[in-house]
């Protein structure tokens, strides 16, 4: 396990983190309460989004550290509930 956590759908998940260039990564997010939520990965301008649905279904984005990343996960409107989150080495 690179980096983890939990955070409130009202406070978001964001991070930048150190992950060496050229390994590959899995991020699982998941998502547990009501409403949805969204994933944004931003890496060298580019940025790929997901939803994640606040139903306790398990979310997967590979990920290859070519440059900085950010991962955000923000609450749609309405949304209540936690977020947890792990980065991992592949």
């Amino acid at each position: 396990m690179v980096e983890s956590g939990v955070e409130r759908v009202s406070d978001g998940v964001h991070t930048q983190p150190g992950l060496t260039h050229g390994a590959a990564y899995k991020l699982t997010v998941v998502c547990v309460g009501k409403g949805a939520a969204e994933l944004v990965v931003t890496s060298a301008g580019a940025a790929g989004k997901k939803a994640v649905p606040c139903d306790g279904s398990v979310v997967f984005e590979r990920l290859t550290a070519e440059s900085a990343l950010k991962v955000d996960v923000r609450g749609k409107p309405g949304a209540a509930g936690m977020i947890a989150w792990r980065i991992n080495k592949t």
